[in-house]
């Protein structure tokens, strides 16, 4: 495939290595200092997807002006959902391409689904309680983290005793809690945790390094050939539950 890659950071350069070892093409690289590259031949005429992973600010524009040239967008970046159904709108209404994941690394959206397997089943026993904990390193613009607010949202579906996340350490009994922490270089840490009287749970995935979550993005940029709409990991993974 012939990709376009929009922000060129640490994640950028890692899609680009993983891309160019699986045989894809990068016929376009725009970052903050090229943005006139939206209307460059190479952009417009020679993409067949863009794998976009800025900031939560820009994101959306980016998005837009991809939308405006038909070229299908894998988008990276977490933080900006507040546009998230006009962006699913424009998927329906004129039959653009739009693939999102909070996180792309296949063995998260694994520990997403084993996550909600397992708050189907605790939804049975209340003298859990649930919480959670994440750790990214520190240049992390949003907290939670796009991700720990999936596994968050994913828990409220399945739990009744939940009504609504909450960043901290305190709350009420309805209030699944996230403390969330940056440290470092840390690509990802995030855990949930059951805890009764008499034991505790604990579900975790710790990211090594950035090689999975560029892997995943490079096979969703592959997955969305020949395809329209909004399309998400559980589409691609064909996860049933």
């Amino acid at each position: 495939m012939k990709i376009a890659l929009i922000g060129y950071g640490k994640m950028g350069r890692e899609i680009e290595k993983v891309a160019l070892e699986r045989g894809h093409e990068i016929v376009s690289v725009i970052d903050a200092g090229n943005p006139e590259d939206f209307d460059s031949p190479a952009f417009r005429s020679s993409a067949e997807v863009a794998i976009e992973f800025t900031c939560p600010e820009a994101a959306p524009a980016n998005y837009w002006k991809c939308f405006e040239r038909n070229i299908p967008v894998v988008a990276g970046t977490t933080g900006w959902l507040q546009h998230l159904d006009s962006v699913k709108k424009a998927c329906a209404e004129k039959n653009r391409t739009f693939f999102y994941a909070s996180n792309y690394s296949i063995g998260v959206n694994l520990f997403f689904a084993v996550n909600r397997y397992l708050a189907e089943l605790m939804n049975r026993f209340p003298q859990y309680d649930v919480r959670m904990n994440e750790i990214h390193h520190i240049h992390k613009l949003d907290s939670p983290s796009g991700t720990g607010i999936s596994l968050a949202e994913d828990i409220l579906e399945q739990i009744d005793r939940k009504k609504q996340w909450k960043e901290g350490a305190s709350g009420d009994a309805a209030d699944l809690l996230i403390h969330s922490e940056r440290q470092g270089e840390v690509p990802g840490i995030h855990e949930v945790i059951y805890e009764s009287a008499s034991d505790v749970i604990h579900l975790r995935h710790d990211a090594k390094n950035r090689q999975g979550f560029a892997l995943g993005a490079v096979l969703a940029a592959e997955y969305t050939k020949g395809k329209t709409g909004f399309l998400t990991m559980n589409d691609m993974l064909n996860f049933k539950r």
